[in-house]
């Protein structure tokens, strides 16, 4: 098999073909190399002024290397083989979006340090449990959630029909948004006005 792509030659190609040099970049877009990205290695040190990388669609199973990235807002990494969310810490303070759906995540250890995070993509992952789903809570930002294909979506969705949101919501009250349609709550007392 083809060695891995790696990023500063993924760089390379993306620099060739923009006409840009990746450091004074905004948006920076390595997704679906071929042969596939295997690491985040340290090559992405130099994206000083990228605000949207785009990492998708590769085979990249460790979150690193984000230290240099002080003005990353929006982070895709949908369609990777990650397991877990530690690699986070460097963007905590500056991440808004985190696109990671269609990995193999089970625990949210790790997430707490996102403090500006509005919007998180993590369909299809692994996670079973509320208590790894209650770590979400911890999200000051967080409005927008797409959860669905999880393990713990699925067993509630078939046992319950349409108290998945409500539970959810319950567990992470801040959402406006659950798998892509907007939550509306119940106020108190306003049950049977008409």
């Amino acid at each position: 098999m083809a060695k891995a792509t790696t990023i500063k030659e993924a760089l390379a190609r993306w620099e060739e073909k923009n006409g840009q040099k990746p450091s004074e970049a905004k948006e920076v877009k390595l997704y679906a190399q071929v042969p596939p990205v295997e690491k985040m290695d340290a090559s992405l040190s130099t994206l000083v002024n990228c605000e949207k990388l785009s990492l998708s669609t590769n085979c990249i199973e460790k979150i690193a290397n984000l230290n240099g990235l002080k003005n990353l807002r929006i982070l895709s990494l949908g369609r990777n083989n990650i397991k877990n969310l530690n690699g986070l810490e460097a963007v905590g303070d500056t991440l808004e979006e985190l696109w990671i759906s269609y990995n193999f995540i089970e625990k949210l250890k790790g997430i707490h340090v996102m403090k500006k995070l509005k919007i998180l993509y993590m369909s299809n992952n692994l996670v079973k449990d509320w208590a790894e789903f209650v770590r979400l809570a911890d999200l000051p930002l967080l409005e927008d959630l797409v959860f669905v294909g999880n393990p713990l979506e699925e067993k509630y969705s078939a046992d319950q029909q349409s108290s998945w949101t409500e539970e959810a919501t319950k567990r992470v009250p801040r959402l406006k948004k659950l798998d892509g349609v907007p939550v509306i709550k119940q106020e108190e007392g306003e049950e049977g006005e008409n």
